[in-house]
């Protein structure tokens, strides 16, 4: 085996958890490919003699290189992440898929990712890197050229916001699909009453049609989500509606004539619906493999 593919074999290896990396600092899987593959590049440039540590070294290109990307997105204004829902990632709601599995270990639904791109860049690697990869501050630190202490303060910035807007899923797979069965239901029966029953007070709608509609919607409260029943109603009677996980969390692909007319991703906490997000961007839908929908 020449040098070359031993270390290409090595990278593999870990490419699994610096996509679920990028995935988490960009909120998009297209970019989070062009960030891996940035670091395969600077991997294969720089060779491995002198890296200890292989996976922490990649762990840490990677950061860098989302850090820059997100920077670049802000600098020239581009439409955030707050105008639009993040990529999601599908796959059947009775089958694991072992690469989504890394990619979504700690479940991060689509309402955790839209709060995480109203973080800084540096507050979202500090608390992506932290929180969810147990890095430590003080390599976390020289990435966004601070010091350890000053990266411990964007974490914990990024932490309170983080739990004061994105609701924690209920950890039970069969809790979720029950209340998301119950959601189908009262959609497909015009149920205002039993719609109303399953919302949490606070429920949050985000709706993402593409720039042809406007952008992203956001819907808060019962009363506004529960007025979209009618809107519900034709989605559940018009489309064949498919069972799914979305970013690991119970949710519905909604096809006509087996093309996918939106994605539906539910948060359910005590046993409610605090967030419901749709993304029916045709363009998006297009590019999203649903391969792993097929049985």
């Amino acid at each position: 085996m020449t040098p070359h593919n031993f270390l290409a074999d090595q990278f593999q290896e870990h490419r699994p958890h610096l996509k679920a990396v990028a995935y988490r600092m960009l909120g998009s899987l297209n970019e989070a490919e062009d960030a891996v593959q940035e670091a395969w590049l600077r991997l294969a440039r720089s060779g491995s003699g002198d890296i200890a540590n292989l996976g922490g070294w990649l762990t840490t290109v990677v950061g860098r290189v989302c850090l820059d990307m997100l920077r670049a997105r802000k600098s020239r204004r581009e439409e955030s992440l707050e105008d639009r829902l993040p990529d999601p990632v599908v796959s059947r709601a009775d089958a694991a898929d072992p690469e989504q599995e890394v990619l979504l270990a700690d479940a991060v639904g689509l309402a955790l990712l839209v709060v995480l791109e109203s973080l800084t860049p540096a507050e979202r690697l500090a608390f992506v890197l932290h929180d969810m990869f147990g890095l430590p501050f003080e390599q976390i630190a020289p990435i966004v050229d601070r010091t350890p202490a000053t990266a411990k303060k964007l974490a914990s910035r990024a932490r309170l916001r983080v739990r004061g807007a994105a609701p924690n899923p209920g950890p039970d797979p069969a809790d979720q699909r029950r209340v998301v069965d119950a959601f189908l239901a009262a959609a497909r029966g015009g149920d205002f009453t039993a719609l109303v029953s399953i919302l949490d007070p606070d429920v949050v709608l985000r709706a993402d049609g593409g720039v042809l509609t406007g952008g992203m919607k956001v819907l808060r409260g019962v009363a506004a989500v529960a007025g979209q029943l009618a809107t519900f109603q034709r989605m559940a009677t018009s489309a064949t509606t498919h069972p799914a996980l979305v970013n690991g969390l119970a949710g519905l692909v909604n096809t006509i004539d087996d093309r996918p007319i939106s994605v539906m991703s539910f948060t359910i906490a005590d046993g409610t619906i605090s967030t419901i997000e749709i993304l029916s961007d045709p363009d998006r839908l297009a590019r999203l493999d649903l391969t792993r929908l097929e049985p």
